[in-house]
């Protein structure tokens, strides 16, 4: 058999690199693109030598086997390309000079060893850092966070757009419109120095938070949840939250994140079928996650500034975690730190999910006002949740007819198959 064989796309063995391609890129791209970032000093060529690595991996992988480290394959061809391209673009004695000086420094720091003092306030994950450098200030909120999720993080634009409730087309030029401002200002990929942090932490806490979120519930596909999103998502939530101890939002998200993901376990059964809160096996739930994410959100209060959006958040989830089933959580204080949430939050999204909290505890009447007073905003215009929310609302009210409706259309706007299939079945169920 030749190696022309073999990498036909419907061979065998080019599925199978193509496959593993897939799955390097899912887990690994963050970190990839982050060390490609920190190497060449370049977003937009990072992301480019990213791509041309894994175009090279489908060509090679079907003939000579998919290597052990993948993603130090990648990362290994994708530096030798910007080496080509610096080559090209007549800029290799000045880049040579600069990796020199690289390597220099971090031979003495090997020589150095344990004696070398250790500087607390470095941050010394490239992922994190790169996280940084792309919510500089040159950019606006949203093109920060943007960035930083098709960057950081590897998200499709459509992913993004459903997390923030936008237009694609709004979120492709944010992103173009951010890579030039970057470029445009000569923002270098470095450590932002501690007094510089917290013009960008809220940025960067939107960054890790809409990780998560996509991790959460997938924006498309055929999986319900992404996890590994979500544990990206926590992992850089504890090295931020180590980095800025003295930050009670840090505290907050880390909370949220981990009450959260304590859930993962009973949310969907061996099929991967999701399972929705009320049907949830509680003894399956991450006790070892509750019990951090809790002394978390003790550390956020204990800091004496009251709570923000995500410690607030987090209050709800600890809520739903030591509640012993849904009839015997304490929906009124949920209610109330909804309310709070709403204050220094308000969002449409923020609104709706009280809505769902009002029904809890005052009944489906109440909430079912709130949803249809929301049914305006632009926000839900393609969303499936609030047709969803309003489905659940009605059915408990025993309007079956406009149940089914509400439950049909938040099938058709969903986008994941999951959570479509669950959708349907709720609308043929109330025929």
């Amino acid at each position: 058999m030749t190696d022309a064989h073999r990498a036909d796309p419907r061979h065998p063995d080019a599925v199978s690199a193509r496959r593993a391609v897939e799955a390097v890129w899912r887990i690994e791209s963050s970190h990839i693109v982050a060390t490609l970032t920190r190497y060449t000093g370049d977003f937009s060529l990072a992301e480019d030598l990213a791509q041309e690595a894994l175009a090279e991996a489908l060509g090679q992988w079907p003939v000579q086997g998919t290597p052990r480290n993948a993603a130090a394959w990648l990362t290994a061809v994708a530096k030798r390309r910007a080496i080509d391209h610096w080559r090209r673009s007549e800029r290799f004695s000045d880049r040579i000079a600069t990796l020199a000086r690289d390597v220099e420094r971090e031979h003495e720091q090997r020589i150095q060893g344990d004696t070398a003092p250790w500087d607390p306030d470095e941050i010394r994950d490239d992922t994190l850092r790169l996280v940084f450098t792309a919510c500089h200030p040159v950019l606006s909120p949203t093109s920060r966070v943007a960035l930083t999720l098709r960057v950081v993080a590897g998200l499709s634009t459509d992913e993004i757009a459903r997390a923030f409730l936008v237009p694609v087309s709004a979120v492709q030029q944010r992103i173009v419109r951010a890579k030039r401002a970057l470029a445009d200002a000569g923002v270098p990929f470095e450590t932002p120095p501690p007094a510089d942090r917290p013009e960008r932490l809220g940025a960067v806490l939107g960054t890790i938070y809409g990780l998560f979120t996509e991790g959460h519930a997938a924006t498309a596909g055929d999986d319900w949840m992404r996890p590994d999103l979500a544990s990206e998502a926590v992992r850089l939530a504890r090295v931020l939250a180590r980095l800025q101890p003295g930050e009670p939002e840090v505290h907050g998200l880390l909370a949220l994140l981990e009450l959260t993901a304590a859930r993962f376990p009973a949310r969907t059964d061996a099929a991967g079928v999701p399972v929705l809160l009320g049907d949830q096996d509680r003894r399956r739930w991450d006790r070892g996650a509750i019990s951090r994410g809790r002394a978390a959100l003790r550390r956020a209060e204990g800091a004496g500034r009251g709570l923000g959006p995500y410690g607030l958040q987090a209050a709800i989830a600890e809520c739903h975690a030591v509640a012993p089933s849904v009839d015997d959580t304490d929906w009124s204080r949920i209610v109330r730190l909804y309310d709070g949430l709403v204050r220094v939050a308000p969002t449409p999204v923020v609104a709706l999910n009280r809505a769902v909290a009002v029904s809890m505890a005052d009944g489906p009447d109440a909430a079912l006002a709130i949803v249809d007073g929301l049914a305006s905003e632009r926000a839900f215009a393609m969303s499936h949740l609030l047709p969803s929310v309003r489905g659940e609302l009605l059915a408990r009210l025993g309007r079956d007819d406009e149940a089914r409706d509400a439950f049909a259309r938040a099938a058709e706007l969903s986008r994941n198959a999951r959570e479509r299939a669950v959708l349907l079945a709720k609308a043929a169920a109330r025929t």
